[in-house]
């Protein structure tokens, strides 16, 4: 009877089993911050392999708990190291400066202007990581508006003048030196170091990722002026990875990444910011937990003229140099006419 009863148990797990599960290895962005947390781990551990039916198996880390240089996510993508990766775009701006063109400060003040921007630039995105990193996008989702922390007193835009203040991309160091202040190149991670050592003055991230990281506890100002974009973190699986899996999986990956992944991430976007100025400077109610005490700078209609002056004089043609081609032609006749801004030739 037992020996019976072991054939029938091990049938039926045969017979449960998918004869063709593929294994996909994922890195993650940063396992400490809510996009983790709350959308992707949820999305490649649980949704996907459900929605497949147990088809697609994933093996989840991040490139932190990897310790991988954040530079390094899509050139070791590429390169087949692993199947999946995501991080933030800019952090591969210097393999592929055209990149820079996805996620442009100051053009988006709300999540749904944020993702038309970001829906009109996805052709030239999947050209970039084709070409560039040997690589499929499958999802662009943002982090919160990157916003200025300081641990100094400010009380406007022209304050940053002479100040060092950490850049979250290219085109806002630009922005910044534009303005008369210092850019410094410092990772996320080694920033609440640097803001109480005094290395640099402010540092500009997303609101909600500085409260997570406990920004508050060394910085004393928060200006809640966009100067970083929506900092889009792209979802990308290795080129020969995806051109081996069946046209079925495919239909499902992408079709399960939008509906569980992408939307839900760009839904709770739209009171984000919000939120977390809330939880930041107890202006609010905080739902993420404990309020703290940061002082908050008003934006006045005079810094977001002198910021978008700024931006569409000397930021935007300065990256049009840089990339070259036809990035900018590229990028004027879909983003620039989403947001109605033109770099001029």
């Amino acid at each position: 009877m037992t020996k019976h009863l072991s054939i029938l148990l091990a049938s039926t797990a045969l017979l449960a089993a998918p004869a063709s599960a593929e294994t996909l290895s994922v890195v993650g962005s940063w396992s400490g911050l809510p996009l983790h947390k709350e959308f992707e781990a949820p999305f490649w551990t649980e949704k996907l392999p459900a929605a497949s039916s147990g088809e697609i198996e994933v093996d989840l880390t991040t490139h932190n708990q990897m310790g991988l240089g954040v530079a390094d996510v899509f050139r070791l993508l590429g390169d087949g190291v692993y199947d999946v990766g995501m991080t933030v775009a800019d952090y591969a701006v210097a393999d592929a400066p055209e990149l820079e063109g996805l996620d442009v400060p100051l053009l988006a003040l709300n999540a749904d202007d944020a993702r038309a921007m970001v829906n009109a630039a996805r052709p030239m995105v999947a050209d970039i990581y084709k070409d560039r990193f040997n690589s499929h996008v499958l999802a662009i989702a943002p982090y919160p508006p990157q916003v200025v922390f300081c641990n100094a007193e400010i009380g406007s835009l022209d304050d940053l003048q002479g100040k060092k203040v950490r850049a979250s991309g290219r085109m806002t160091a630009i922005f910044l030196e534009a303005l008369g202040a210092e850019g410094v190149n410092v990772s996320f991670s080694e920033v609440p170091g640097a803001l109480q050592r005094g290395v640099v003055d402010c540092a500009v991230t997303g609101a909600g990722s500085g409260y997570s990281a406990g920004w508050w506890e060394v910085s004393t100002h928060l200006l809640p002026i966009p100067l970083g974009g929506w900092d889009s973190v792209v979802t990308a699986i290795n080129m020969d990875r995806w051109n081996s899996l069946s046209d079925e999986m495919k239909a499902t990956i992408e079709a399960e990444i939008k509906t569980g992944f992408e939307d839900p991430a760009w839904a709770v976007a739209q009171d984000a910011l919000v939120n977390d100025i809330a939880c930041l400077t107890g202006n609010g109610e905080c739902p993420a937990g404990d309020a703290r005490g940061m002082t908050l700078v008003e934006v006045s209609d005079a810094d977001f003229e002198k910021a978008r002056g700024i931006l569409i004089g000397e930021v935007l043609p300065d990256w049009a140099e840089r990339a070259g081609g036809d990035w900018a032609q590229r990028w004027n006749a879909s983003v620039g006419e989403t947001v109605g801004v033109q770099i001029a030739n």
